[in-house]
């Protein structure tokens, strides 16, 4: 257990009748970037809420930097980071004035509170803008304080609950350059919640999560490799003869036949010259598509991951926030 920084065992959370989180066991190695991916509504949010003592678990146990998260609950808020799916920020203040804040709530030393407010804003690119009002921020700029505060006391685990939502595509990949810099930098262990296909690539280690149980866990790769092939999608000059060819010369099953011939092979770069070489009619058209995640979503559910905008009863949000580490 020593070597874990979350061990979770059989964790249920029940709403009345609904079954938010349903008997889930996983573990987070220390230093790991680790992913729940799953459509909203599926329990991450919740689980999330439980691993911070936000929510007491119906059954089950965790445990967080070696802590029980009911027996320990500030020893576990002491050691862990949050960066809420909701703003949390006060716009009044000043970037500074907010870390202030912070660095006061988690008995900061003063003597390393200026060291650790240069280091944070620097690393998320805000410190030129560190006395200007959080009011003058764009969303991303927000969202990156929001991180440096929670990296500001030294957490051993940094949970990032969707960090990225509803921020447009180029500030989504500038948040992730700064949260991998700052994985490198000071050795934290991420855990976080996505509903993004190309958000979780990031992660070490995913695990897929739809209605409240954990469906597959493993590496994103390893994960693709649970569909199959390379996808190949050809147009030719005569479909039905090069259909006929494709099932003769290279034994391959025509996966749908729109408009084009859609079939799957292994190391799909070597085998496109191939066709050119041996095909014996004019091919127009040739793409690759190699799995995705959300392809692992499609095989393993039979639909694709659902993007709505709010979460039902099992992603509720959670009120309450983290209590200082001196509110006994």
């Amino acid at each position: 257990m020593d070597g874990y920084a979350l061990e979770v065992e059989g964790l249920v959370r029940k709403f009345g009748d609904l079954t938010a989180v349903d008997g889930i066991s996983f573990t987070v190695n220390r230093g790991e970037i680790f992913g729940f991916l799953g459509p909203n509504g599926a329990g991450k949010t919740t689980t999330i809420n439980m691993l911070c003592t936000l929510l007491a678990p119906t059954a089950g146990r965790a445990r967080v930097n070696g802590y029980d998260v009911q027996a320990q609950k500030n020893e576990v808020r002491e050691s862990i980071g949050l960066v809420f799916q909701d703003p949390s920020l006060d716009d009044r203040l000043t970037a500074n004035e907010n870390l202030d804040f912070h660095a006061v709530i988690y008995a900061v030393p003063a003597r390393e509170r200026e060291r650790r407010k240069r280091e944070v804003l620097e690393m998320v690119d805000l410190l030129n803008r560190a006395d200007d009002l959080v009011i003058t921020y764009s969303g991303g700029m927000k969202r990156r304080l929001e991180i440096a505060r929670g990296l500001l006391h030294n957490p051993r685990v940094l949970f990032l609950d969707e960090p990225t939502i509803g921020l447009d595509p180029q500030t989504r990949k500038h948040i992730w350059e700064y949260i991998e810099e700052m994985k490198r930098r000071e050795d934290t262990t991420i855990f976080l919640t996505t509903h993004y296909m190309e958000e979780a690539e990031h992660c070490e280690r995913i695990a897929i999560i739809d209605h409240g149980r954990i469906i597959a866990l493993d590496t994103p790769d390893n994960l693709k490799d649970m569909v199959g092939g390379d996808v190949i999608r050809l147009k030719t000059g005569d479909d039905a003869k090069a259909e006929e060819q494709l099932r003769a010369r290279f034994d391959v099953n025509i996966l749908e036949e729109r408009d084009c011939l859609c079939f799957e092979v292994g190391r799909g770069e070597e085998f496109i010259p191939r066709l050119f070489q041996e095909l014996d009619v004019p091919i127009l058209s040739v793409s690759l598509h190699r799995p995705t995640l959300d392809d692992v979503f499609l095989k393993l559910t039979g639909r694709e991951i659902r993007d709505e905008e709010a979460d039902d009863l099992a992603g509720m949000r959670i009120a309450a926030r983290v209590r200082p580490p001196f509110a006994r």
